[in-house]
């Protein structure tokens, strides 16, 4: 381990925080990820020293948010490995998908042809296929996973072989179970049926590598307020020739190179599909993100965060009437449960009461709760800043709200 977690927490002032007269123990990472002071530094002197519009102006502050503006592109790309032109800016990976399957559902889906998606998607995997789907007569087809919450494999071969597949969107980390799915092998799986391939990465910008040269994905969305960034920001990586291929998905200012009441011509990308003001602070802000990623390393806030992991797992597994949902071999730092005889939302209030913040509810995956028949869960999802005495109350917070109910 190449960080010290003293210092790590350091980062992060809003842990000096306390709730209800106890220390805060943030365990809703997976929602949105704690800011350290780089970040919120960041956007403060954007704000305070360095107001104006980006790609409008020649005067020194137009031009210094420019460069600052885009080197939070060219960082980005350094870290998914991609194109610069690659790297499309959006409001976080809803926006994204949304242009995905707007954009290329227009140029490449037609009646007939199958979406998959698997059970364990989020709610922003799914809507937007099925809005894509109506509009053009296509079909969504579900994805089997299994009892441990990891893809069925077997299904989904037999789903692309025996259904006319466009395109096949999975996430890499789910949100609910933490199942870590073998994304590259699922991409190759489609590119072998002549189906295209587009990754809902949302929860893997804090805690797993991304390389789209190497998983050769067609698109990838990835959020920025899940890895350290501020909200309201995120990228579509799409392979440079389908960006080429595929029309806008918004018009208006800066995506056009020349407009005339008869005609518009786009401009290059990614220019094409970044329609209006951007989240101008966000991006730049969004740099300090990549970097703090990057000087703590990727490696190590894994093998810390799965430290957290086994050590909350292990634990729980001791508290008699508590399921956990989702077993996969491989996963991220998040821990769904179920307590017998006790709503998950009422389990929330009672360790929120004790400082202790965790997510409860369908986490937008109402079809996964649905697959494990319940209707919500109680869900605890660690972070690089997080430590074994945040698990210890976590727990402790956990065995008395047990006992109250």
């Amino acid at each position: 381990m190449s960080f010290d977690i003293t210092k790590v927490r350091e980062d992060f002032p809003i842990l000096k925080e306390q709730v209800h007269g106890n220390p805060l123990v943030y365990l809703d990472s997976a929602a949105t990820s704690l800011k350290p002071l780089s970040v919120i530094n960041a956007l403060n002197d954007h704000y305070s020293k360095e107001t104006a519009n980006v790609h409008r102006g020649i005067h020194f502050l137009s031009a210094q948010g420019t460069q600052k503006y885009e080197s939070t592109r060219t960082a980005m790309a350094k870290f998914i490995n991609a194109k610069e032109c690659e790297v499309i800016f959006t409001k976080g990976t809803t926006d994204s998908i949304n242009l995905v399957a707007f954009s290329f559902g227009e140029k490449y889906i037609q009646s007939g042809d199958v979406i998959l998606l698997s059970t364990m998607e989020h709610h922003s995997n799914i809507v937007p296929w099925q809005i894509m789907a109506e509009r053009k007569g296509a079909k969504v087809v579900e994805v089997p996973i299994t009892d441990l919450g990891e893809i069925d494999i077997e299904a989904y071969k037999k789903l692309l072989n025996d259904l006319p597949v466009k395109i096949v969107s999975i996430n890499h980390i789910s949100n609910t179970l933490g199942t870590i799915n073998p994304i590259k092998e699922l991409i190759k799986l489609a590119h072998d049926h002549d189906a295209y391939f587009c990754v809902d990465a949302a929860q893997s910008g804090s805690h797993a590598k991304i390389d789209v040269r190497d998983l050769n994905c067609d698109f990838l969305a990835l959020s920025g307020h899940k890895m350290f960034g501020p909200t309201g920001t995120g990228i579509l990586y799409g392979k440079e020739e389908l960006l080429e291929a595929i029309p806008p998905y918004q018009g208006g200012g800066a995506m056009i190179k020349e407009v005339t009441f008869e005609k518009t011509t786009f401009n290059d990308l990614p220019e094409k599909f970044e329609a209006g003001t951007p989240h101008i602070a966000g991006f730049i802000a969004l740099k300090n993100a990549i970097d703090y990623i990057s000087e703590l390393g990727l490696e190590n806030i894994a093998a810390h965060e799965d430290k957290l992991l086994q050590y909350a797992t292990q634990q729980i597994k001791e508290i008699d009437g508590i399921k956990i949902i989702g077993e996969a071999q491989n996963k991220a730092s998040v821990l769904s449960f179920h307590v017998d005889g006790a709503h998950p939302h009422d389990i929330g209030m009672i360790l929120d009461e004790q400082g202790v913040a965790i997510r409860t509810g369908h986490h937008c995956t109402q079809p996964l709760m649905k697959r494990f028949n319940i209707t919500a869960s109680a869900r605890a999802s660690f972070g690089v800043y997080n430590n074994l005495e945040d698990v210890d109350k976590f727990i402790n917070a956990l065995r008395k709200a047990k006992e109250l109910l």
